[in-house]
């Protein structure tokens, strides 16, 4: 049996945030030698802090599946156990024990998350506790280790697709419109809407054309579809029109969306920085054009959705 390590080169750069928890049981007896800076082997939470960052550190060392990933920012944090304090985190009859309370926190910039990283922080730095602890408690156990938050890529979706989006592909070929070249790229987009929970109402081909192209743009528009996206004509061909044609209609401009397209791009493909593509708005309709292939249809929504989605609300008076 084989196994590789999953690709994530389709993932977007962004922050990522977790936390989580977890607990070092022991006795009042030690508790007190705490407070008190009686053990044995000295400070105790400066070198379990410290010892949880190096245990980050190693998480793709100690995880085989675990992609390297920068930690940007880390923070570990103890508290002995409280009934009053640590009510929302465990169950009465945790929170009646004795013991250490371990609370970490970590951010990064990346294209997957940091949770397996913070969570072998505090299962380290729990272990640490351990070590030093064991010559004056012969009763330790560790505990209810669970990441509490992640933040990030995945994870942020449901804030942009609560209310399904209704959405429309036009495919601009002449090559296709006339039936001697079957479409891909509009059924990547398809196939990608769908599979972030969008709505798609509208999948038609219209031939590489200014006027066929704004006359079905402004009949969605007419008909409040949320999204149109186009694909074809991005590129620098005698017969590219769709990008002209959309920029004569829009209201607004949207240059983010497209710069956010080409960036990703360039990051797999030299050839991206040929892509003319634009976005923008005609009332509370966001209209963005995608490449002709099927890659640069895949990449280019990779890179914006589900965020993209997001315009709807801002469109209809609402905030960032």
């Amino acid at each position: 049996m084989s196994a590789c390590m999953r690709d994530i080169t389709h993932k977007s750069i962004t922050l990522r945030t977790a936390s989580a928890v977890g607990i070092l049981f022991c006795s009042a007896e030690t508790i007190a030698l705490i407070r008190e800076d009686k053990l044995p082997k000295g400070n105790l939470f400066d070198v379990a802090r410290a010892s949880g960052f190096l245990g980050a550190k190693q998480t793709p060392q100690l995880l085989p599946h675990c992609h390297p990933v920068t930690i940007d920012g880390m923070d570990i944090q103890f508290e002995f156990l409280d009934p009053v304090l640590h009510a929302n985190l465990f169950g009465e009859e945790v929170v009646r024990c004795c013991g250490i309370v371990i609370r970490g926190e970590a951010r990064s910039i990346g294209r997957t998350g940091i949770e397996m990283e913070v969570l072998v922080a505090i299962s380290v730095a729990a272990l640490e506790i351990y070590d030093m602890l064991k010559p004056v408690d012969s009763h330790l156990e560790i505990g209810h280790i669970r990441l509490l938050e992640k933040r990030g890529g995945k994870s942020d979706r449901e804030q942009y697709g609560a209310t399904p989006p209704t959405c429309a592909v036009l495919v601009c070929s002449d090559s296709t419109a006339a039936g001697t070249r079957e479409d891909k790229s509009g059924r990547v987009a398809v196939g990608m809407l769908e599979a972030v929970r969008a709505q798609v109402l509208h999948y038609i081909v219209v031939p590489d054309d200014k006027t066929r192209i704004q006359q079905q743009i402004i009949e969605w528009v007419r008909e409040d579809i949320q999204f149109i996206f186009t694909t074809g004509g991005t590129g620098l061909g005698p017969r590219d029109h769709t990008v002209a044609a959309v920029k004569e209609i829009l209201e607004r401009d949207a240059e983010g969306i497209a710069e956010a397209m080409r960036v990703y791009g360039q990051m797999r493909t030299p050839m991206a920085m040929m892509s003319r593509g634009v976005a923008g708005s005609i009332g509370k309709t966001l209209i963005v054009t995608l490449p002709g292939s099927s890659d640069g249809v895949r990449e280019s929504l990779e890179a914006i959705l589900p965020a993209v989605f997001h315009a709807r609300k801002m469109m209809e008076g609402g905030r960032h």
